[in-house]
């Protein structure tokens, strides 16, 4: 029995077609759902009495955080440079203290057609899993918390060359809400001058 050339051909632009369109009905918005999911499990954390940064007068006030909508241009795919010597270094906290953090390595990206790198940190103590990446960015101050946000990555494989930067997820520190918290300054070299309009937004009015 012979099939038809021309069927395979159909068959194949179908799977192409109907695999472009799951992208862009569904993709978008499955990834807009799940941070929605995550942002909405982040506020039930907050009115809780056990972890949550706020005073008992902000939880009974709380409602909820504010965020940029979810835009997918802000989630990069970041050129990695692993440093092969990882320096410990002191990251300066609001309260004039400071915590020890290895200097992990890069992450180069391109936004807007400008390239800009961030620093990427690890907790010296190795009680991490996550590389901790703290920013600033034009929005500081206006939009966003004025002293600047973090994002977590997974730690890359080490024969990996790119690595996700995901700004939907960029969050405040903790003093962001309250200034009985010590956080760690966003250090001079991964200061964007860049608007980055994605992720948590100010806390306060």
């Amino acid at each position: 029995m012979r099939i038809n050339p021309k069927l395979f051909i159909g068959l194949g632009l179908l799977l192409v077609i109907g695999y472009f369109l799951q992208d862009l009905v569904f993709g978008s918005d499955q990834y807009a759902a799940r941070l929605a999911k995550e942002r909405q499990t982040k506020d039930d954390s907050f009115r809780r009495v056990q972890g949550s940064p706020l005073s008992q007068d902000q939880r009974q006030t709380f409602d909820s955080l504010k965020y940029f909508a979810p835009n997918k241009d802000y989630r990069l795919d970041a050129q990695l440079e692993a440093f092969t010597q990882r320096d410990t270094v002191s990251m300066a906290l609001t309260d004039g203290k400071a915590e020890k953090y290895l200097r992990w390595g890069k992450a180069a990206f391109i936004l807007n057609k400008q390239e800009y790198k961030l620093t990427l940190f690890l907790k010296a103590d190795g009680k991490d899993s996550t590389l901790f990446i703290p920013f600033t960015d034009r929005t500081n101050g206006f939009a966003t918390y004025g002293g600047g946000r973090y994002l977590d990555a997974a730690l890359p494989a080490a024969e990996d060359t790119e690595i996700t930067l995901d700004f939907n997820q960029a969050y405040n520190p903790y003093c962001a809400y309250n200034n009985t918290f010590a956080c760690p300054v966003p250090p001079a070299d991964n200061r964007l001058a860049v608007e980055i309009k994605a992720g948590e937004m100010s806390f306060h009015d």
